[in-house]
């Protein structure tokens, strides 16, 4: 069973909010909800973006702890990185934002 990412503090929040507020990581998680853990050539492929490009998606995506990767050998000895998407559960209600809102490290702007 994947362990479900459950953002539980303010940084956190703001890390997965940002994360998904890009239509690029959007089909990301779209793709590997559906088509399940996919290597990222093939990954590039499907969702019709540069592998470069989907590199920097999916790092964006693993620090906020939406996909997991995990570097796996082919049967031709190729290195293949795969991407999972995590489980994950995001209330966004005023209470659960105001909680949040007490533990952010950002700093506000002057």
């Amino acid at each position: 069973m994947k362990e479900e990412a459950r953002p539980n503090d303010g940084d956190q929040l703001l890390a997965v909010l940002a994360a998904l507020a890009n239509p690029h990581r959007l089909r990301v998680i779209a793709a590997l909800a559906t088509g399940g853990r996919n290597y990222v050539s093939q990954l590039a492929r499907d969702i019709g973006i540069s592998r470069p490009l989907l590199h920097l998606h999916l790092q964006k995506l693993e620090e906020a702890g939406l996909v997991v990767s995990r570097l796996e050998l082919s049967t031709d000895g190729k290195a293949l990185n795969y991407f999972e998407v995590r489980d994950f559960a995001i209330a966004l209600t005023p209470s659960a934002i105001a909680h949040a809102a007490q533990s952010l490290t950002t700093k506000l702007e002057p």
